[in-house]
């Protein structure tokens, strides 16, 4: 043994004693030669595109935790307040800087915009060569789609990022590049700019033909984008109705018209909209896809790896019970002659339905279509009727769960111990939400009568939305198209709540209400009557006794602590954190 050692010292001396250029010139393995992947600029286009659900539960790209867990729209489930690092992100008073979460999303989000700034580098070198002018210009405005979509989330969250593009790539110069060279419009304006050459350069797509990009997905997207500019930064100082930029709005109104023209359109149930089979449906207009193993014969699949935790305990092998409907929210369906309940509807803020026990009290449909509730059928299903024994922690989080992302329980399931996978797609566009931001450009450019009759068509496919997944809650169901709005305040509120019950615990609770000026007052509100929780006899929802939203703060989230310091006084922090 004591001469092996001898001679692997001695082998190791000698391998150091070698020519340093033999050394340092043997190829790396394992390695992706990059004159090799550039001969291939599809592959590399095909990369950029595989980043969009490169995702996991602790950076979701979807963004589900900040959008519905920061909100009054859900509470975080687990088996408690130390399960995963988002709870202060769901009561904000003790958000800080350093959670682990925010640097992953960053990271991840950040090692997509690379690949689609290694793409964009090897288009603009081999592909005319290898793909034709044509087909390359077109990949070209492929990949600015998908990177104007990763700044987005950026965005979103960050408020003020460091902008990494190809030349920035191509000049090694990424530790050398702030987040302070361009203020949040410069940026806003640059994503604007990537999604205006891919809708100046993509094709039409009719739905479900593919996946890709298109020009329709750059038009909702670029509808998103003028409608955040339009109320201001965030802020709530700088932001809301006061502030309205009605140009922008114009804008809002000029690329949703395009979406509203084209072959997309609303799916005539509800329901349906989130059952696999239809998801690529004419509803979906733009989607990160998903995949079942047994679907492309693979490992894994392509699986849904975001909404991992979210699937019922006890109903899935893996049930970890996150994403828990709020009182507020289950409230928030309740109707007064089909109408939203705007003023009292959370007055009597322990009142929820039963199967089969009639009331006075009914509710829109979407919430049976929303909201998994004891006594129900989950997912339509009465084989796997919910009871009080399919919530993980009730004195915590008390017994709603979330039902859009997930399947059927009777269709199976992808388990890979100890983890839960769904083949769902995630959309980032329907329909729906386009024609909504629609409807709310027309109220803030004094289109009342247009903003009705948009908002009355999707309360029309709700009022339709019943007999085919939901007949037994039918008798609890009332809901009513409205015959008119008498001014703008009450238009404002029929769309506030519109969006909130037709795209519930689809991520976008909290970041409506930031743009709307509107989330300190509405959580903080929350947060008071959220604790007073009661079902059955089971409190719950006590720890929201330390909950608070501070103004001209908690907007956007804090830059990641292993970011400010990797590179120290590259990057200046958000205000006030």
């Amino acid at each position: 043994m004591k001469n092996l050692k001898k001679y692997i010292a001695l082998g190791a001396v000698g391998l150091l004693m070698a020519s340093c250029d033999d050394f340092i010139n043997v190829e790396p393995q394992g390695v992706l030669d990059q004159d090799l992947a550039y001969s291939e600029p599809e592959g590399l286009v095909n990369a950029a595109y595989a980043a969009l659900g490169n995702d996991w539960y602790s950076y979701p790209f979807n963004l589900w935790p900040y959008g519905d867990m920061s909100s009054d729209d859900g509470l975080k489930g687990g088996s408690g307040e130390n399960d995963t690092g988002y709870h202060p992100m769901e009561i904000w008073s003790t958000l800080t800087y350093d959670r682990g979460e925010f640097d992953e999303l960053w990271y991840h989000l950040y090692v997509s915009i690379s690949r689609c700034n290694r793409a964009l580098d090897a288009l603009d070198k081999t592909g005319a060569d290898k793909l034709g002018e044509k087909l390359r210009d077109q990949r070209v405005a492929e990949v600015k789609f998908l990177r104007a979509h990763f700044y987005y989330k950026l965005l979103t969250m960050f408020y003020q990022v460091p902008w990494v593009d190809v030349e920035v790539f191509r000049n090694n110069a990424v530790e050398q590049t702030s987040n302070t060279e361009f203020t949040h419009d410069e940026l806003m304006k640059k994503v604007i700019a990537d999604f205006e050459e891919a809708y100046n350069v993509l094709p039409v797509k009719e739905p479900g033909t593919d996946a890709r990009a298109n020009k329709i997905a750059a038009a909702a997207y670029l509808a998103k984008c003028y409608l955040d500019m339009a109320y201001g930064d965030g802020y709530e100082a700088n932001t809301g109705y006061s502030h309205v930029n009605k140009d922008y709005m114009q804008k809002v109104l000029e690329y949703t018209k395009v979406v509203e023209d084209s072959k997309y359109g609303y799916l005539e149930e509800f329901g349906d909209i989130f059952l696999p089979e239809f998801k690529n449906s004419k509803e979906s207009v733009f989607a990160v896809q998903h995949s079942d193993y047994q679907d492309d014969n693979t490992t894994f699949g392509r699986a849904n790896w975001s909404n991992m935790l979210n699937g019922t305990w006890g109903i899935w092998s893996c049930g970890w019970d996150f994403h828990k409907a709020s009182q507020n929210l289950v409230n928030a369906f309740k109707t007064k002659n089909g109408l939203p309940m705007f003023d009292d509807f959370d007055e009597e803020h322990n009142v929820y339905p039963k199967m089969g026990v009639v009331t006075a009290q009914k509710y829109d449909p979407r919430l049976f279509h929303t909201v998994g509730m004891p006594t129900y059928p989950y997912k339509y299903e009465a084989e796997y009727t919910l009871t009080t024994a399919n919530s993980r922690t009730p004195n915590t989080y008390g017994y709603y769960t979330s039902m859009k992302e997930v399947p059927q329980r009777s269709k199976g399931e992808t388990y890979n111990s100890p983890w839960q996978a769904f083949a769902m797609n995630d959309y980032v566009f329907r329909y729906t939400d386009v024609m909504l931001m629609r409807a709310e450009a027309m109220i803030e450019t004094d289109d009342l009568d247009g903003a009705l009759e948009i908002i009355n068509e999707i309360r029309g496919r709700a009022m339709k939305s019943v007999d085919k997944h939901i007949a037994y809650a039918k008798n609890q169901c009332d809901i009513a198209k409205y015959s008119d709005f008498k001014d703008k305040d009450y238009a404002r509120q029929a769309l506030r709540w519109e969006r909130r019950l037709e795209l519930a615990m689809e991520g976008h609770r909290y970041f409506d209400l930031r743009r709307w000026g509107l989330a300190s007052k509405t959580l903080n509100k929350f947060f008071e009557s959220e604790r007073n929780d009661c079902y059955d006899e089971q409190t719950y929802a006590l720890y929201y006794k330390d909950a608070f939203y501070t103004a001209d703060k908690n907007e956007y989230f804090p830059l990641p602590y292993n970011q400010l310091y990797y590179v120290p006084g590259l990057y200046k922090q958000n205000k006030n954190y």
